[in-house]
């Protein structure tokens, strides 16, 4: 990326619509933009954030469309440069043709994420804010949806802001004791220093421990249905979703290949998969279907296993397969009768048929997963997988560094563990800055006075 370019994209998704935005952000944005439309008085003395009815001219100056434009002056806008955002008539090629016309006149085709790394560039966005963007985009429940907007509001940013000062604070104090010897600086390697230490490792673990929370509110909770073939695996997809999604008949290996939909269990994002049916089978293909059911088994966070309650039978899963993982057994075709040999074994009795207990296996899944919002309250401090990854070498660090401190092994090597665990913190928000840290040495301990 040139921050020095001026950039242009279509900013909404492709398709057919009734408006299309196109965003232009650059020091040249005012003046590209200008090239490409005629309104009243030109665009370049139109107020800021007002809308001007303008039309877009090509080369040979016919008319491409009529278009609203905005101007966004740097450092007020969501880049922080100059920005000139285009609405125009959602059609793909008269979006296309608008887009053209800006790349003749001096633009340059934005790179996937450009204005957002922009914004990041340019101080209006730190890095969790920015990873938002896309979480409240991409969110398919409202719960996901409010973790990402107050993501977006710097709620993360802010936390893992908190931990690094209280690191910076340790870090300055240890670096000045290092290299000011003759200041007399306190050491402070005692229990003060520890202490500090330790409120800085609370506060990772309990980032940490929204880390499987993050997880699942972005990808969803990953559930396997499973069983053995015609119990009615597709049937209770189609009846959790509400619509006709997979294909049901009475022959057996209907289904030969993994079918993925998304349900909404009280604002969770659940990963409804259903799999093939596991039996011997002499098909290559539906064997294929087979080992990838066993797969999808294995790497389940709940199974589903559903078993034909009307007819004397077996379960597909052991117990020791089971052991420690979230397992619902559901005794399906309740409509039919229910043999003796399920009398006792728990699960919850469903219909796919005339839809009965479908609610009460819905409320099933819920407690299974304790999904509730007194114990998903801390939905707004989800961590996502890179930020796992900085937090977990922070804590490596600050474990080395507290050893060092602790048996005084000397500050020197503490000082690197430190300062590692300092940076991967400030990798989470993309603040990495010696500079503070001189800052902090001589604005506290006043070398030098």
């Amino acid at each position: 990326m040139n921050i020095g370019d001026t950039v242009a994209a279509i900013a909404t998704a492709p398709g057919v619509g009734a408006v299309s935005l196109i965003r232009v952000s650059g020091p040249e944005a005012i003046q590209i933009s200008a090239k490409a439309l005629r309104c009243k008085g030109g665009l370049e003395s139109q107020p800021e954030r007002y809308a001007v009815l303008a039309k877009v001219i090509n080369a040979d100056g016919n008319v491409v469309d009529e278009v609203l434009g905005t101007l966004f002056k740097g450092p007020r806008s969501f880049t922080g440069e100059d920005v000139v955002e285009l609405a125009c008539h959602g059609g793909v090629l008269v979006t296309r043709r608008v887009l053209e016309r800006l790349l003749e006149c001096g633009a340059r085709s934005a790179d996937p994420g450009e204005f957002s790394q922009r914004a990041f560039e340019n101080g209006k966005l730190d890095l969790t804010q920015a990873e938002a963007i896309m979480d409240l985009i991409s969110a398919q429940t409202d719960m996901a949806l409010r973790a990402a907007h107050e993501q977006l509001q710097g709620r993360l940013g802010d936390q893992s802001e908190a931990l690094r000062e209280k690191l910076l604070g340790v870090v300055a104090h240890v670096e000045a004791y290092i290299d000011f010897p003759e200041e007399d600086i306190d050491p402070d390697t005692g229990a003060a220093m520890l202490k500090r230490v330790d409120e800085v490792q609370d506060g990772i673990k309990k980032m940490l421990s929204t880390a499987e929370q993050g997880r699942i509110l972005r990808e969803g909770v990953r559930t396997v249905i499973c069983g053995e073939p015609n119990v009615g695996k597709s049937s209770l997809l189609n009846s959790l979703l509400g619509y006709e999604r997979a294909i049901v008949s009475d022959i057996e290996g209907t289904t030969r290949d993994t079918v993925e939909e998304v349900l909404n269990v009280k604002g969770i994002p659940v990963r409804l998969i259903d799999t093939a049916g596991v039996r011997e089978s002499s098909d290559k293909i539906e064997q294929q279907g087979i080992v990838r059911s066993e797969k999808q088994i294995e790497l389940a966070d709940l199974i589903l296993e559903v078993v034909d309650g009307s007819k004397a039978g077996q379960r597909l899963l052991t117990e020791d397969q089971i052991q420690g993982r979230h397992h619902i057994l559901i005794i399906n075709k309740s409509d039919l009768g229910q043999d003796d040999i399920w009398q006792g074994s728990g699960g919850v009795r469903v219909s796919c048929r005339d839809e009965g207990g479908i609610d009460s296996l819905a409320d099933a899944i819920s407690d299974e997963l304790l999904l509730s919002e007194s114990a998903w309250g801390g939905h707004a401090m989800a961590i996502n997988a890179r930020h796992q990854d900085c937090l977990k070498k922070a804590t490596e660090s600050l474990v080395n560094a507290r050893e060092a401190l602790e048996l005084q092994t000397g500050v020197e090597f503490a000082s690197i563990d430190l300062r590692e665990a300092l940076d991967s913190i400030g990798e989470i928000a993309g603040r990495v800055d010696t500079e503070e840290i001189l800052g902090e040495i001589f604005g506290n301990f006043c070398i030098g006075k």
